[in-house]
């Protein structure tokens, strides 16, 4: 294993990117943990989903109190998502810690990487488009959140990725109306329980490295409160357009 101080850098590397950018660690984390440290993709996203889960508590906590999250809208995606979550754990059990599986977890989760590469550039764009459109009916409304969560769970189940680019973007189409502040809050907290579910099926599967996950938490939260505080000295659009491209470089040395 390589030495701990490692982890802890990459932690504090990716925590800083999340605390810039807003977008969801698990893109950046679980290929970091395939490509450099040669983690198997199992493991990799096990131990990723529970330190996004104990970073998103806190962050939930904080929002709860702060009353900036819609939590009908949390509870809405997860009817969605805590089954599509359990289905894709009951599926990589019966599949097992095998070679076809390894290579079915990269393969989505370099799909989900290519996805969420454009999403995150064309923010702007689709942020407009939404705005002008005509409101929703309520009964679609609905159908369209609890279909969002669906696609989150299964996504996050399988790559740990998707939660916060796909999840973000996917709301501010549905609720264009509603501040962005209160779209990051809501997000973050529908990830919680949906990562506690997916990283605990993985731990029980033994697929969750508990000290890489120690030495993971002691980087990144330094590096969140660091991001966070020199976020407002990048221009939006250079953010948008180096992350963009470093997860499309992933994305691609993934497949």
């Amino acid at each position: 294993m390589p030495h701990e101080w490692l982890y802890s850098a990459s932690g504090l590397l990716v925590g800083f990117l999340v605390g810039v950018t807003g977008v969801g660690g698990g893109s950046l984390m679980t290929p970091l943990l395939i490509l450099f440290f040669g983690a198997k993709p199992q493991s990799a996203v096990g131990t990723d989903l529970l330190y996004a889960a104990i970073t998103k508590i806190v962050g939930t906590a904080l929002n709860r109190r702060l009353g900036v999250v819609a939590w009908r809208i949390v509870l809405l995606q997860m009817l969605g998502s805590l089954p599509a979550g359990v289905l894709c754990l009951l599926f990589l059990h019966h599949a097992g810690p095998s070679e076809a599986t390894s290579h079915l977890i990269k393969l989505v989760l370099a799909i989900a990487l290519l996805i969420i590469a454009p999403i995150v550039l064309l923010k702007p764009w689709l942020g407009k488009l939404s705005v002008n459109r005509p409101p929703l009916s309520p009964r679609l409304e609905v159908i369209l959140t609890v279909l969002l969560g669906a696609v989150l769970g299964a996504l996050v189940t399988m790559t740990s990725v998707g939660a916060g680019a796909i999840g973000m973007a996917a709301l501010t189409a549905l609720y264009p109306r509603l501040s962005t502040r209160t779209l990051v809050a809501t997000d973050i907290a529908h990830a919680v329980p949906l990562a506690l579910l997916a990283g605990g099926g993985h731990w029980l599967e033994g697929a969750v490295d508990t000290t890489v996950l120690v030495a993971l938490l002691l980087g990144s939260i330094p590096g969140i409160v660091l991001g966070t505080l020199f976020s407002d000295r990048l221009s939006d659009g250079v953010q948008r357009w180096v992350l963009g491209i470093l997860l499309f470089v992933i994305g691609l040395r993934m497949v």
